[in-house]
């Protein structure tokens, strides 16, 4: 299983039908793991103390997890209701692919 999360919603219009339709993009959600490249060195703890230093001014933003493009998805309005779940952006999922079939189950925070 795969965690993705619900990047982007967009109302768009399908080209064949002409009918309005929803793309829902899902990016693969990994959790970025400590720069402990440099931190060994007392130049490395300098650099990475400078670094929080300037994230928690806000002049740098936190980056606590990378996002890799995984699914984009084009619905029309009853596929859409046919799907059976309404996805919000940020709203994290996990994605089995199993048997030619695609599953999303929501996970809740703190799991």
């Amino acid at each position: 299983m795969t965690r993705v999360r619900v990047h982007r919603i967009s109302s768009v219009t399908d080209p064949i039908t002409g009918l309005p339709a929803k793309q829902i993009e899902l990016v693969e959600v990994r959790e970025r793991g400590r720069m402990d490249t440099m931190s060994g060195t007392d130049e490395g703890r300098v650099i990475q103390s400078i670094i929080n230093q300037f994230q928690s001014m806000g002049v740098m933003p936190q980056i606590r997890e990378l996002g890799f493009s995984k699914v984009t998805m084009v619905l029309t309005e009853t596929e859409y209701d046919m799907f059976g779940i309404r996805l919000d952006v940020n709203e994290i999922y996990e994605l089995e692919i199993k048997n030619g079939a695609l599953a999303l189950k929501k996970i809740t925070e703190g799991t």
